[in-house]
């Protein structure tokens, strides 16, 4: 059963800008946190930005000032707004729901210089 879907991967360039979406169709989401982890190719798996129930939210250094996690519960949705991407920032992004530890397929962003 697929619980959450992600969207929004690609190939881009340093310094463009992309917007990941996870949409959980079948669940409601205002109960539990959220988050975005990536793992690029070698690595584990890292958070990259989590946001509460309540909406407060949490970024790993690397992307502070540059990503923004966002949650629309009406919708179903958390996305992913990443700016000025860095070739380090490639990887496959997960989007995550803490509650019920529920992981969605990933989607691959892959940033060239």
């Amino acid at each position: 059963q697929v619980r959450l879907v992600e969207s929004g991967g690609g190939s881009m360039q340093v310094g463009e800008s992309l917007r990941l979406s996870c949409v959980a169709p079948a669940m409601t989401l205002r109960f539990t946190g959220l988050g975005w982890y990536r793992q690029a190719p070698g690595n584990q798996r890292e958070m990259v930005a989590t946001i509460s129930s309540s909406g407060t939210t949490n970024y790993a250094e690397s992307v502070k000032g540059r990503f923004i996690i966002s949650r629309d519960d009406a919708k179903k949705t958390v996305d992913l707004q990443m700016n000025n991407l860095k070739v380090d920032d490639t990887g496959v992004y997960y989007c995550h729901a803490d509650l019920w530890d529920y992981w969605g397929q990933g989607t691959q962003v892959t940033v060239s210089s």
